[in-house]
C-alpha cells in the first residue's frame, strides 16, 4: 500500500522578496531589510498577513532558519507582530510618520498616475475634454438617472439558475468563449428581439459585448476613419460623445425637436456624413420618440449615401403611452442599420451584457475587431441569462417592471406639477426610466444639480449634453431606483434648490 504526501500550500500571498544576491550581508538581514522598506513605502500595510516562515523559505529556496531570524528581528523592531493561531502580520501600531516615505524611499516606490497632467506622447485620440465633476453620477440617491429598481429584481430565480450552472459547469462556460458570444444566449436574445422589437436578425448576427458603451466603441472602430463626419443628436448621449471624440471623427450636432432628429437639417449641415448615432425610440436625454416620417427620411438618406445608422435602443422595453414601436432596424430594407441593445436597464447594470445586431455585410469586420480589441464577454452570465429568457422569467420580469415604473413615472409627474409648476417644463415622459424638462434660461442647471447633491438628491443637468454653443438649461430626473414616497420627497427638496 502506497500513500502520497500532499504539499501544504500557504493561504497568504507570497511576497516578491528581492535578496540582492550581489551583497555580502547575511540572508536573514537582506530579508529583514526588504520587508522594512516595503512597510515604509506602503507596499505592505498595517495588519496585513505575511507568509509563514516555512512557505517563504520554500519560495526563496533558503534555510528556514534565515527566515526565522529575519522575522524575529522585525518583531523585535516593532514591524511585525505574532499571535497564536493568527500567524505573523505587519504590526498595526507602526507610527504614521514611519509609513511616510522619505526622499530616498520615494525614489524606489511605485509611480503614481498624475491626475491633472497628460503627456504629449500619448495618441491624440485619447485626449478627451475634461467634463464637469458630475457629482450627480456618484450615488444611487433619489432621482438618479440610470439605475433600475434592483431591489425588485427576482434574486431567488436568478440564484437558482446561477447555482445550476455552477454546481457542474459545462466545459464551454469555463474556457475562452466564442468572440461573438455564447450561442444559446445569442439564440435566445435573437428570438426576443424578433418578437418584442421586430428586429430582423438571426443568432449569427448577434455579437455580445460588455454593455452598450462597449458596443458603441466597437461600432466606431469598425465604421470610421479619423476625419469622417458623423451625425449626433443635439442634445445627445454623452457616452456616444466620448466614443466619437476618441475615434477622432468630426461630430455634426444635429438638433432634436418634437419629432426627433431633424433629418433635413442634418442633410444641410453634412449631406455626405459617414453615419448617424441616434436613440430613436426614446431619445436620450430629452425622451422624444422619433416620428415615422423622420425615420423614413433617415433610412432613405442612409441608403442613398451608403451611410450607416447606429441605433442605440437602450430602454425600449419600458414604453407607457401609445402603441409599441418597431425598431428602426426592423424598417430597414437596405441593411444600413447597426442595432445596439443592453440588459443594464431591464436586468441590472452589473450584469455587463450588451449586444450588437450586425448587418450581413459587416459580420467579418466586426468579428475581426472583436478578436483584436478584446476576446469575449464572460460566458457564465450569458448562460444564466439564456435560461432566464427561455424559461419565461425575463418576460414576466419586464411586465412587472413596466407596471412598477409607470407608477413611479406618474408619481414624479404629479410631484413636478405640485411643487415645480412654473419652473420645470416636462419634455418627454412616455417611456424609459427618466424624464427631462427645461428650466427658465436664467437658472444654471449645473449649479442646481450641485446644490441638489448637497441635499442628498441626484439630478442630472441637461446643458452638458449639448455640443453646440447654445445649450438649454434643464434637468434629467430618474425614477427607476426610488419608490413613490422617495420621489415625492426628492422633488419637494428640489424646489428649494430652484
Amino acid at each position: 500500500m502506497t500513500t502520497s504526501r500532499q504539499t501544504r500550500v500557504s493561504s497568504t500571498f507570497l511576497s516578491p522578496v528581492d535578496l540582492d544576491s550581489s551583497g555580502d550581508e547575511p540572508i536573514y538581514r537582506r530579508i529583514a531589510d526588504w520587508y522594512r522598506k516595503s512597510i515604509v513605502n506602503g507596499l505592505l500595510r498595517p495588519g496585513q498577513k505575511v507568509p509563514s516562515t516555512r512557505a517563504l523559505a520554500q519560495e526563496l529556496k533558503v534555510s528556514r532558519i534565515s527566515v526565522l531570524n529575519a522575522y524575529e528581528q522585525l518583531c523585535a523592531e516593532g514591524y511585525f507582530e505574532t499571535s497564536v493561531g493568527a500567524g505573523t502580520r505587519v504590526a498595526r501600531s507602526i507610527p504614521d510618520e514611519t509609513l511616510t516615505p522619505t526622499a530616498e524611499t520615494r525614489r524606489t516606490s511605485l509611480p503614481r498616475r498624475p491626475e491633472h497632467r497628460s503627456s504629449g506622447h500619448i495618441a491624440p485620440r485619447t485626449h478627451l475634454r475634461r467634463g464637469h465633476a458630475w457629482i450627480w453620477l456618484k450615488s444611487t440617491r433619489a432621482l438618479r438617472v440610470g439605475p433600475p429598481a434592483v431591489r425588485e429584481f427576482p434574486n431567488a430565480v436568478w440564484t437558482r439558475l446561477m447555482n445550476k450552472h455552477l454546481r457542474k459547469p459545462p466545459r464551454e462556460i469555463m474556457i475562452y468563449g466564442d468572440p461573438l458570444g455564447y450561442m444559446p444566449f445569442r439564440e435566445a436574445i435573437a428570438e426576443y428581439l424578433r418578437t418584442s422589437r421586430a428586429v430582423r436578425c438571426e443568432a449569427s448576427q448577434i455579437l455580445v459585448t460588455t454593455g452598450a458603451q462597449a458596443a458603441l466603441q466597437l461600432c466606431a472602430h469598425v465604421l470610421f476613419h479619423p476625419s469622417d463626419s458623423v451625425w449626433m443628436e443635439e442634445p445627445g448621449y454623452f457616452g456616444a460623445h466620448f466614443v466619437l471624440k476618441a475615434a477622432g471623427v468630426r461630430i455634426i450636432p444635429v438638433p432634436v425637436d418634437q419629432e426627433g432628429l431633424d433629418v433635413a437639417r442634418g442633410m444641410r449641415m453634412s449631406p455626405t456624413a459617414r453615419a448617424a448615432f441616434i436613440t430613436p425610440s426614446h431619445q436620450f436625454p430629452l425622451g422624444i420618440t422619433m416620428s415615422a416620417t423622420r425615420r423614413m427620411q433617415l433610412l432613405n438618406w442612409a441608403a442613398r449615401n451608403e451611410a450607416w445608422i447606429v441605433e442605440d435602443d437602450y430602454d425600449s422595453e419600458f414604453r407607457f403611452e401609445g402603441r409599441p414601436l418597431v425598431s428602426l432596424q426592423g424598417l430597414d430594407v437596405n441593411d444600413r442599420v447597426i442595432y445596439v441593445g443592453t440588459l443594464s436597464k431591464s436586468m441590472f447594470p452589473a450584469l455587463r451584457i450588451g449586444y450588437i445586431v450586425m448587418p450581413d455585410s459587416l459580420q467579418a469586420a466586426f468579428y475581426d475587431a472583436r478578436v483584436t480589441l478584446g476576446g469575449a464577454t464572460p460566458t457564465l452570465y450569458q448562460a444564466v441569462m439564456a435560461d432566464f429568457i427561455r424559461e419565461g422569467h425575463f418576460a414576466r420580469h419586464i411586465r412587472r417592471m413596466r407596471m412598477l415604473y409607470d407608477h413611479r413615472r406618474r408619481a414624479l409627474i404629479d410631484a413636478i406639477r405640485e411643487y415645480l409648476p412654473d419652473k420645470f417644463e416636462v419634455v418627454g415622459a412616455a417611456a424609459g426610466l427618466q424624464l427631462a424638462g427645461f428650466l427658465p434660461p436664467d437658472i444654471d442647471d449645473v449649479a442646481v444639480s450641485t446644490r441638489a447633491a448637497a441635499m442628498d438628491i441626484s439630478v442630472m443637468p441637461l446643458s452638458p449634453f449639448y455640443l453646440g454653443r447654445h445649450p438649454r438649461s434643464g434637468l434629467v430626473l430618474g425614477y427607476g431606483c426610488a419608490d413613490e414616497q422617495e420621489i415625492r420627497d426628492a422633488v419637494r427638496k428640489l424646489k428649494t434648490c430652484l
